[in-house]
């Protein structure tokens, strides 16, 4: 390595070698304009004089800067330095695929959990037209929490129809020269051995070859000498799959024996056909309980043809096997009973088993009425009131002691705050207080302690016990119960404000955290099991439908049961029953049209979320983001009228721009979240963002060239930034800490309203200068909107209900009620989202959520 800590490359600060190779030395630097670490790949000065090495190293960063995509290395810039040319990407804590697989062949779940991440990555760039040429396990990188990065788009082409006919250049038989092999001899594709033209079907057989070492733990094509390494790939087959590692599934063999056929004819149509295929194969062989043995025989050269038939067979049989299986290991137990303990109309925010094992609390609000703590016996259908109103539950201590929430109120998405209290069993008297606004609660085992979750200015943390944080986040937590030996907490960890999928984590006293689950679309409800040895969990991996979920703390996740519609988990006992609710949600649109007298309902399919309205108050733009949206959720643009609406793409909704031409959305909404432009009209979609940040909340500002972001980079706090819609760099304007409120720019595009470091309300200057307080704002109060004079604006306190929506005037703080919003049936109503007022104040469309529950005991679960 060539460079010293300390060294200096532009605006990087050298501080660690990571490691060397053909293409370069690479190198942990930090970044103090944005205050980060990056990757410094550097290519030395003797190399950079070489034109060939020179072009094929900036290709690398035009290749990779070019895709935005969660599986694909993030490329920040590309500058030159003392006659050093350098890349500075996208830093990852973890380890290459190489050294993941030099123990030996990895558990098939692990393995098709990275094989799909490594599919979608490259179905993204073969989408773009993009070869990698060069897919190995040391261009795989798997970060500590398990998401797989592509490294190393250096020998990436830019394929176009016409190139697609020309030779590629002279594959050389040197494997270690550098700069002359197009390619990795052992990885290569039969085409790319010989020399002849390639396609995006040669890194189909690349990472055929690397799915064979993941599975059997030896190469696909290892020889003694390099030269009978490429013959073996052009002419011979590799050992049987089933023959060096029978426990992989059928399924996974096929796969595998198609992507490394010789004819690229026989491999698959597209990359994404292929990610999709095996995709199905992990969520199919996830639903056996037990691991498939390879009980299947392939045909010896799978046919495009006949591949869907043989893995749809090949997966009935599998969940056929394992089912049997698991009937026979557990001497053919009966499947869970579910009995129901509630019988009215409303929400169930909580509910515990006492002491006794007999006794229920649960928290509800009945048809329509104020949150209270009820009490029931499983012997009986009634309940009682325990005498907390406003109130909800948190837990039961072993002495019977209840942490309770009291004013339980609206805290945002997902969130409700209130005061921790305790109280006895047994009710009467005054609850004691103990902190305020904390969303969460969980005794410690002895009960001495609690765990609780609480925002700290604009991060909402984790604490164990009160006042130590053992974890904290720009996104937030929910549901933490502590284990049974009470050395650790394990929780749902929301990596985005306002939406509710995420994964489960785990983190121990001492801070140190652990994700051990993959993303899900919506994730609410946790437990540990009976015997402290797995965390049960309700989850959905796409739509609104949660199933019930086993995770260990070593990772290892498997489905417990699941039923028609979605379920939340509140509490386990030790016996092994369970409480568990039966959930209806639905999201709906309300709707007032210019010249109409009564509201309208323009709800589309279960999770209509309305984002924002067109200037002239005809059109409204919203989310689908249930069971009817899809994976990645659903974005809509509707008239006013009532016609259908018309789907404009995958992402969350976010903001129309002023012309109605252009809608923004969020991709990823449940992890990286990056935005994107969707045409209104014809056209194709535009990337917005793809720098790295995490993007909270976009809008248009007023001139419709620019757009305004609430977003974070990797370990840093949200703030406000500005980027031209043609796309560019991104300009930050103001410190870590401030968020935008959605929709909330002034009509002169001056101003925008913003929650600060401190959690209070600001008017907010683009073009640079101090923020300023809202007069008249009151603190649980959120603006919603302008007037088109720009002298109101329009608030309304969340949560609220009926919800009060008034204009304040900006200037004097004196306001007036404008609306009362209240749709017709009140049972269930958990939240009505912020309205969207038309320009001239003739036209509004607002949202409402709705939650119908049943409590039930589950007696049987395994």
């Amino acid at each position: 390595m060539t460079l010293s800590t300390g060294t200096r490359l532009g605006p990087y600060e050298i501080l660690a070698p990571l490691g060397a190779g053909g293409m370069g030395e690479v190198y942990r630097a930090r970044d103090e304009r944005l205050k980060r670490d990056v990757a410094i790949k550097v290519l030395p000065a003797e190399l950079a004089a070489d034109a060939d090495r020179r072009m094929r190293f900036e290709r690398e960063a035009r290749a990779a800067s070019g895709l935005s995509h969660p599986n694909i290395l993030t490329i920040y810039d590309i500058g030159s330095a003392d006659s050093m040319i350098y890349i500075a990407m996208e830093l990852i804590d973890g380890g290459t695929l190489k050294d993941l697989v030099a123990s030996g062949p990895l558990p098939t779940k692990k393995l098709l959990e990275i094989g799909v991440q490594i599919a979608d990555g490259l179905a993204e760039a073969h989408a773009a037209g993009i070869v990698h040429r060069d897919l190995k396990p040391q261009n795989v990188m798997v970060s500590k929490h398990g998401y797989v990065k592509i490294l190393d788009f250096g020998l990436a082409k830019l394929v176009t129809p016409e190139e697609r006919e020309l030779s590629v250049a002279q594959t050389a038989v040197d494997a270690t020269r550098p700069g002359m092999v197009m390619g990795t001899v052992g990885y290569m594709s039969p085409e790319q051995a010989a020399g002849r033209p390639i396609d995006f079907r040669s890194d189909q057989f690349s990472f055929g070859s690397i799915l064979y070492e993941l599975a059997t733990g030896k190469r696909a094509f290892e020889r003694s000498t390099t030269a009978e390494t490429l013959t073996a790939i052009i002419r011979e087959e590799p050992a049987p799959v089933a023959q060096l590692n029978p426990k992989v599934p059928a399924p996974v063999r096929w796969l595998v024996e198609r992507c490394l056929t010789k004819d690229p004819e026989d491999r698959f149509g597209t990359t994404k056909d292929l990610a999709r295929d095996l995709a199905s194969i992990r969520d199919h062989l996830s639903e056996a309980p037990g691991e498939v043995t390879g009980q299947f025989a392939a045909p010896a050269k799978p046919r495009p043809r006949v591949w869907p038939i043989l893995l749809g067979a090949a997966l009935l049989a599998a969940v056929g096997v394992g089912a049997f299986a698991a009937g026979k290991r557990l001497g053919g137990a009966p499947p869970p009973s579910f009995r129901q303990l509630t019988f009215q109309r409303g929400e169930i925010y909580s509910a515990r088993f006492a002491p006794d094992g007999q006794t229920v609390l649960y928290a509800a609000a009945w048809e329509g009425r104020p949150v209270e703590i009820l009490v029931g016996r499983l012997e009986s259908p009634e309940s009682r009131p325990f005498g907390l109103k406003g109130a909800d539950v948190f837990a039961i201590s072993p002495s019977g002691e209840i942490a309770v929430s009291i004013g339980r109120r609206y805290g945002g998405p997902f969130i409700r705050t209130g005061t921790l209290a305790r109280i006895g069993i047994t009710g009467g008297g005054t609850p004691r207080e103990v902190q305020e606004d904390v969303h969460w609660g969980d005794w410690s085992p002895d009960g001495a302690n609690l765990a609780i979750v609480r925002d700290a200015g604009a991060r909402n943390r984790l604490e164990y016990p009160i006042g130590k944080v053992i974890y904290e986040t720009d996104g937030w937590v929910s549901n933490p119960r502590v284990s049974r030996g009470g050395d650790v907490v394990a929780f749902l960890d929301h990596p985005a404000r306002g939406d509710d999928g995420g994964s489960v984590a785990i983190v121990d006293r001492a801070g140190k955290k652990k994700t051990l689950t993959r993303d899900f679309a919506t994730e609410g409800g946790l437990a540990w099991s009976p015997n402290g040895n797995e965390i049960w969990f309700t989850a959905a991996e796409v739509g609104g439908n949660r199933a019930l979920y086993a995770v260990t703390p070593s990772g290892a996740m498997r489905i417990v049961t699941r039923v028609t519609g979605n379920l939340t988990l509140h509490d386990v006992s030790r016996d092994g029953r369970v409480l568990i609710a039966h959930d209806t949600l639905r999201s709906g649109i309300l709707v007032l049209s210019p010249g109409d007298q009564k509201e309208r309902d323009l709800s589309w399919l279960d999770w209509s979320a309305v984002q924002d309205l067109s200037t002239d108050g005809k059109s409204l733009l919203f989310s689908e983001s249930g069971e009817g949206g899809g994976q990645g959720y659903s974005t809509y643009l509707r008239s006013m009228d009532g016609s259908p609406p018309v789907r404009l793409g995958e992402g969350s909704a976010q903001s129309l721009s002023p012309d109605g031409k252009w809608a923004i959305a969020i991709l990823h909404p449940g992890s990286d979240r990056q935005a994107v432009l969707l045409p209104t009209g014809a056209g194709e979609p535009k990337p917005l963002t793809s720098e790295g940040l995490v993007v909270a909340d976009a809008q248009w500002v007023p001139d419709g060239k620019h757009v305004l972001l609430t977003a974070s980079e990797p370990g840093h706090g949200n703030r406000l930034y500005l980027i031209a819609a043609e796309g560019g760099k991104v300009k930050p304007l103001t410190p870590l800490g401030y968020r935008a409120f959605a929709r909330t720019l002034s009509p002169d595009g001056k101003w925008v309203t913003v929650t600060g470091p401190d959690r209070k309300a600001y008017l907010y200057p683009l073009e640079g200068g101090e923020p300023a307080p809202i007069p008249g704002l009151n603190e649980t109060e959120i603006p919603v909107g302008w007037t088109s004079d720009g002298r109101f604006l329009y608030v309304t306190r969340p949560g609220e209900y009926p919800a009060r929506v008034y204009r304040l005037e900006v200037s004097t703080g004196k306001r007036e009620l404008w609306k009362e919003l209240t749709p017709p049936d009140p049972a269930g109503i958990f939240g009505i989202r912020a309205p969207r007022v038309a320009s001239d104040g003739k036209s509004y469309v607002y949202s409402y959520n709705r939650i119908l529950s049943d409590l039930f005991l589950a007696d049987g679960v395994k």
